[in-house]
């Protein structure tokens, strides 16, 4: 019996602190990985950040979905990290490297000028969606969708190519902790949307 008492003060301790962390990461927090060049400058291929769960999105936050069955690329357990550009009922479009939301001229001070013209093109969602064949060809993103766009344009697989990000696939709020990368990063993550 006093053996069994030892045993159960190491196993529930252990036991608790699991459900701890899996409580914690399900509906808090989590670190996790970026992969790829899809985020630069602002967020280099693996560099750790934290996804905060609870928070509201808005345009421009950065945000960690599960692409799989989003991009018909994406294998399952595959995660994309991209920046919102356009909320439900918005209108989004690009021309000349200028991106236009709601037919207003947007800033795009997170990235530099050549950032934001290789690659990106001149499109509506409208011209995106017959181009590409999306399912939906409206010309607003959808209810309970997002439009999101890599910051290194001229490299990444966003919403351009593959459609929209339904709101149930987000993970979370992309946020770098203050010690982690420079100012400048740090504030076009955490701090641009709006």
């Amino acid at each position: 019996m006093k053996t069994f008492r030892n045993i159960l003060s190491w196993i529930v301790p252990i036991l608790v602190a699991l459900v701890i962390v899996l409580l914690v990461r399900t509906y808090l927090f989590e670190v996790v990985g970026v992969l790829g060049d899809s985020m630069e400058p602002n967020l280099a291929n693996k560099e750790r950040m934290m996804v905060i769960k609870p928070l509201t999105l808005k345009r421009n936050s950065l945000i960690v979905f599960d692409a799989y069955g989003e991009d018909p690329t994406a294998k399952p357990n595959t995660n994309y990290v991209k920046r919102v550009i356009g909320m439900p009922g918005d209108t989004v479009a690009s021309k000349n490297g200028h991106l236009f939301i709601n037919g207003k001229q947007v800033s795009q001070s997170y990235i530099s000028a050549s950032e934001r013209t290789a690659g990106t093109g001149n499109w509506t969602l409208k011209s995106l969606a017959q181009q590409r064949n999306w399912s939906y060809k409206g010309s607003t993103v959808p209810q309970g969708k997002y439009f999101v766009l890599g910051d290194h344009r001229s490299v990444s697989e966003d919403s351009r190519y593959w459609g929209y990000v339904d709101a149930k696939k987000v993970m979370g709020v992309v946020k770098i902790p203050f010690w982690q990368s420079t100012a400048t990063y740090r504030n076009n993550i955490n701090s641009m949307a709006k």
